[in-house]
């Protein structure tokens, strides 16, 4: 049997990288659901509802089998999980949903991909982290390549490729800020424990939210929209937390970091292979950018 403990130079490598390059990939798919299920004339509201609807009790599950044999969770635990359930996965699911009304796939992936970045600035905002010159250079290079394909767009699709931008970024933002302050958390329940109850707490919030601004005739959708949920829910969301968390024990989180390198790509891929969404140079030019940026920030740190 493998140990966790196993470095990238031992037999862990190989399944380690694979976990990790199959998490991103499976993550990468969700943006293309998403759009698929938009042809269906499905909304925002509707579509994430039964995303989490059919991802609640996975995730429950992954809870409870995380949490065998642990203490207890403290009122202040419960509360802090709420918290970084909210902003981590139930603010930032919803923006990431309603921005892809708006952008392509691809332009989707690279601004959620700038995330390592949005918690270097973070921290320097709220805690005083110093940010180097290196640093800086890396954060210009991904920004620049963001910016290169978000022109293109903008003249391909017009002004509400700004409100999609900014609402995937607003998505960007928010798992930022629950990637900031759930480091001491996840040192106190662990990494999976905290996945599946913060994820539940989104899921519950996201079928609140559905039940208070719709009427319960909107859940009735095309079919296309519940197969293509039910493979959200199980291949694009909770399939690569465990995918991610496995090559984590396996490789560590700086090779799996930057096996994710391969998402925009995928995405890219696949947009254009299964929605026939346009592939030119702007759009190579930019990811080569965004990927060199968040290299060059990964290696810094």
């Amino acid at each position: 049997m493998v140990k966790a403990a196993a470095g990238p130079g031992g037999a862990a490598l190989g399944p380690g990288l694979l976990l990790a390059a199959l998490g991103s990939v499976a993550f990468s798919g969700k943006a293309i659901i998403v759009k698929l299920a938009y042809r269906h004339g499905v909304d925002a509201v509707t579509l994430i509802m039964y995303r989490m609807l059919f991802a609640l009790p996975l995730f429950l599950a992954l809870a409870w089998w995380a949490g065998r044999g642990q203490p207890a969770l403290t009122a202040r635990d419960w509360r802090v999980v709420v918290g970084l359930g909210f902003c981590g996965y139930y603010l930032a699911s919803f923006l990431d949903f309603a921005g892809l009304q708006f952008i392509s796939a691809s332009l989707e992936r690279l601004i959620l991909y700038m995330t390592p970045t949005l918690v270097l600035l973070l921290g320097a905002l709220l805690f005083g982290r110093r940010v180097s010159a290196r640093q800086l250079v890396a954060l210009a290079v991904s920004y620049g390549g963001v910016l290169l394909v978000f022109g293109r767009e903008l003249e391909r699709l017009g002004p509400q490729t700004l409100l999609g931008a900014a609402l995937v970024l607003g998505s960007a933002l928010s798992y930022a800020v629950y990637l900031v302050y759930s480091g001491q958390e996840v040192r106190r329940l662990g990494a999976l424990r905290l996945t599946g109850l913060a994820t539940s707490v989104a899921c519950l919030l996201c079928i609140a939210q559905f039940l208070l601004l719709r009427p319960l005739a909107a859940a009735e959708v095309a079919p296309a929209v519940i197969w293509l949920s039910l493979l959200n829910a199980g291949l694009c969301t909770f399939a690569p937390v465990l995918m991610v968390m496995m090559a984590i024990e396996r490789i560590g989180a700086a090779a799996v970091a930057q096996t994710g390198m391969i998402g925009p790509l995928s995405t890219i891929i696949m947009g254009v292979l299964i929605l026939g969404e346009p592939f030119t140079a702007w759009i190579l030019a930019g990811t080569a950018l965004v990927l060199a940026g968040v290299w060059l920030l990964t290696r810094v740190r």
